[in-house]
């Protein structure tokens, strides 16, 4: 009895493994099915005729000119290399589009013509501060989420985390692009950016720098200090109140970058891991060998100093009993913080290009103000600026 229960039992447990063997199979086959119809998919869009896919890639990026829709364009660019390469050509830089697209919109410079609109909003209890682009006319909307900063207060100095990310800023995450550093009365401030912006830039001696270089952190994190820009505010001895006097070196930028025809160095990738889309892909690589030369070389052997910013002198308002300065409507409420930047003829002849604003800042509500920005700064480099006049300055005011 005992053995054809055995017996009943093995037929039984050959039997299952028969059926589960056949089972796996039709699975295998499904899943094979599924992969060569996914396969098959994919190569229709990767192989369609390149006129096609210029053309309709084409219309959507014309049709896709604002944010949130503009979310197409990006992901028309994350559906394959050819899709990629069309949408490398058809995409320009903010400089000639006024547009901000990808990730590293943020680190080219702004539009030649006309400024580039962005508000900053600041949370006084996270001591964290987001650059959003404005969508519209209003000073007050939901904007387009650009880069991000938080506030880490040290012993003797102050430094303003920057990053892609809204909540994560800090320097070990992929998302991380760069820094303002303060010194300790809140005078001198230093702007680093995680990438070299040029060939030949020198990256300053840190902590970090060292923990890169003993393989500490990980090589795919851009934990750079490249400084770029300095910034000085002038010292009030006698307290006078009035508005602050600001003094901006841009290292990374030629003083000849604001005349006309004159080329700032652009940043055209992101060696990232963590950001999207397609961070290895340098989207807006300019076809001008001329541009890329002078991309490609240092600061140093272009032959020109480097552009200096200073704020535009207010008026004194007689009527209102208070400073002033234009902002066509863009800054709302008297602050110490408002400023309009303007290039410094610095050993030069004064020309119209010493008039034009290449970025202002002021304030219109408690935690909000605007930013306006254009060419040759770019956005990561104007919101590192006006993050230097959120700091307490204990010997300008």
């Amino acid at each position: 009895m005992f053995k054809l229960r055995s017996k009943s039992r093995s037929g039984r447990v050959v039997q299952d493994s028969s059926m589960a063997a056949e089972k796996s199979k039709i699975c295998m086959a499904k899943n094979s099915d599924e992969f060569e119809e996914n396969s098959c998919n994919y190569c229709c869009w990767a192989n369609l005729p390149p006129e096609l896919l210029r053309e309709v890639l084409l219309k959507v990026e014309e049709s896709e000119s604002k944010w949130p829709a503009r979310k197409h364009v990006v992901a028309c660019a994350g559906v394959c290399k050819s899709w990629r390469e069309v949408m490398k050509e058809i995409v320009k830089a903010p400089e000639l589009s006024g547009r901000i697209t990808f990730p590293i919109s943020v680190k080219q410079p702004g539009p030649r013509e006309s400024l580039l609109h962005c508000f900053i909003k600041r949370n006084r209890t996270t001591q964290t501060y987001y650059l959003f682009m404005s969508l519209s006319q209003a000073l007050a909307d939901d904007g387009k989420f650009l880069l991000a900063a938080r506030k880490c207060r040290w012993a003797t100095c102050t430094d303003y985390m920057i990053s892609l990310h809204a909540d994560d800023m800090s320097k070990g995450n992929g998302t991380y692009v760069g820094k303002l550093r303060s010194n300790f009365v809140g005078t001198k401030f230093v702007v680093y950016d995680a990438l070299p912006p040029h060939s030949g830039a020198k990256m300053a001696k840190s902590w970090s720098a060292r923990m890169v270089g003993s393989k500490q952190i990980s090589p795919k994190v851009p934990a750079g200090n490249y400084p770029v820009a300095h910034i000085s505010y002038e010292l009030n001895v006698m307290g006078a109140r009035g508005p602050r006097r600001m003094h901006c070196i841009l290292d990374a930028i030629p003083a000849s970058s604001i005349k006309p025809g004159g080329i700032a160095p652009t940043q055209t990738y992101f060696p990232l891991t963590g950001v999207d889309p397609s961070p290895t892909i340098p989207f807006f690589r300019s076809k001008s060998n001329y541009v890329d030369k002078y991309i490609s070389a240092p600061l140093s052997n272009q032959g020109d100093g480097s552009l200096v910013l200073r704020n535009k002198a207010p008026r004194w308002h007689e009527q209102l009993q208070c400073w002033c300065l234009n902002f066509h409507g863009r800054v709302t409420v008297a602050s110490v913080k408002n400023f309009q930047l303007v290039a410094s003829p610095e050993n030069g002849a004064v020309g119209p290009e010493h008039d034009k604003v290449i970025l202002q800042f002021g304030k219109v509500g408690k935690d909000m103000f605007t930013m306006d920005y254009r060419y040759p700064i770019s956005a990561f480099q104007a919101f590192a600026i006006c993050l230097s006049s959120f700091d307490t300055k204990i010997a300008c005011e």
